[in-house]
């Protein structure tokens, strides 16, 4: 078995790097540098055209995209770990609170981080689109909070599902979103960040993983 993990600091990848933490599977990590255009390279286009990390590569099989490397992984290596659900309703939660991350929530964080950030330049800035983004980023705050409600995490146990989430809410920490209201959330956050996991990628718990570059 052969598994390569594409990796960047400061990016996306910082997700899957703490999957693959909590797997404990080996593999070999090569570091990318986004500044010097490395994604653009004709070598890693032929991995992953988008051009973008994370990306891990199976065996030989590139497999791209944040959430369907969770997924991969977790069903390739999480049952048996008891990180991932076998199939049946179970699996289907955990797919459906990864999918979210990714298409719900994170689309929120992207979008009003490219509204006060850098990653967009000042005139491309728009202060409605940000006040916009940031309410659809407390709703699902909410959405989340009233989910985790007399729960320890998403599914009772610990799942990759709770990794992945998590991330997302840790990037809204380092950018000083204020999550006083969500007691549920910061619960269980907490919890996550004091699994040994994580404290071996990311340091103490609640040390944010900083916003993506990617």
């Amino acid at each position: 078995m052969s598994l390569t993990f594409y990796y960047s600091p400061m990016s996306t990848a910082a997700i899957t790097e703490l999957v693959l933490a909590e797997l404990d599977v080996p593999y070999e990590k090569v570091i990318v540098d986004l500044k010097k255009g490395e994604t653009r390279k004709p070598e890693f286009l032929r991995l992953n055209p988008n051009g973008k990390v994370p990306l891990v590569v199976h065996d030989g099989v590139p497999i791209w995209e944040s959430a369907a490397i969770t997924l991969y992984l977790g069903e390739a290596f999480g049952v048996d770990r008891g990180l991932y659900p076998g199939p049946g309703t179970r699996r289907g939660e955990a797919m459906k609170w990864i999918a979210w991350t990714d298409v719900t929530f994170r689309e929120t964080v992207t979008r009003w981080l490219r509204n006060v950030t850098e990653w967009a330049p000042d005139e491309q800035h728009n202060t409605k689109a940000a006040e916009v983004a940031q309410a659809d980023i407390h709703n699902c705050l909410r959405i989340l909070n009233e989910a985790l409600a007399d729960k320890s995490f998403l599914l009772g146990g610990y799942t990759l599902a709770d990794t992945h989430l998590n991330s997302v809410t840790d990037w809204l920490r380092f950018m000083k979103t204020d999550l006083s209201a969500y007691a549920n959330l910061n619960a269980w956050s907490e919890r996550c960040a004091a699994r040994p996991a994580y404290r071996r990628v990311i340091g103490a718990p609640q040390l944010a993983i900083p916003p993506p570059t990617v």
